[in-house]
């Protein structure tokens, strides 16, 4: 789906004072910009930004990190969050490739990847969010006991997932094909998807995933 681009997106991103400018002089440096040493969560794609500006809401210990590649989707998010009175959240116009040029090795204690792009043609398989090209890339920028958690509506993706993440090395802890009838459903806060997927009677699978320890 083509996304439709608005008018000055750039321009009002640029002159955000909850975006951070230039990620890369940050790196190994959070702390500073966040006023303290408390864990840092990130969302890979997080669109409008619900999820993730709920949990920052939700957990005043925790600094969360919302990353959105595309302008005028995370234009939309910036709406939002003028109307919160937040301390513990900033966003990034960047893609996911990057992680590593803008954290330090464990810098970052969870990711959350959320109704990502499935990619579906083979020739783009390494485009998807949990293949292990992303895996590694995450990996590099991952506390030792961190985790990544991903939510999708789409089948044919977490099939995937279920297979390409332990093919990179990491264990997937915990799983449910349909997780608003899950244990793992305590506690979950919705997305924008989510919300409408779910209104539609569609099972949304998730996955916890970690290292696998070495022998």
């Amino acid at each position: 789906m083509r996304l439709r681009h608005i008018p000055g997106a750039e321009e009002t991103i640029a002159a955000s004072p909850y975006v951070v400018q230039d990620p890369q002089a940050q790196k190994g440096r959070w702390d500073q910009l966040f006023g303290n040493a408390n864990p840092i969560e990130i969302e890979v794609g997080m669109g409008k930004g619900r999820f993730i500006m709920e949990l920052a809401q939700k957990n005043p210990g925790i600094n969360y990190i919302g990353i959105e590649r595309y302008s005028s989707v995370l234009l939309r998010g910036l709406q939002k969050r003028a109307e919160l009175e937040l301390d513990n959240i900033f966003f990034m116009c960047i893609d996911a490739k990057t992680l590593a040029d803008v954290f330090a090795p464990g810098e970052v204690n969870r990711i959350y990847l959320n109704f990502s792009d499935p990619w579906p043609k083979d020739r783009h398989a390494k485009r998807r969010l949990t293949s292990p090209e992303f895996m590694a890339v995450y990996d590099s920028v991952l506390a030792p006991e961190g985790t990544v958690e991903f939510k999708t509506d789409n089948r044919g993706l977490f099939d995937y997932s279920l297979e390409s993440i332990p093919a990179a090395g990491w264990t997937v802890k915990a799983h449910t094909f349909d997780l608003h009838h899950s244990d793992m459903a305590e506690g979950n806060v919705m997305t924008e998807y989510e919300i409408k997927f779910s209104a539609k009677g569609q099972p949304i699978c998730k996955l916890v995933a970690c290292r696998t320890p070495q022998p």
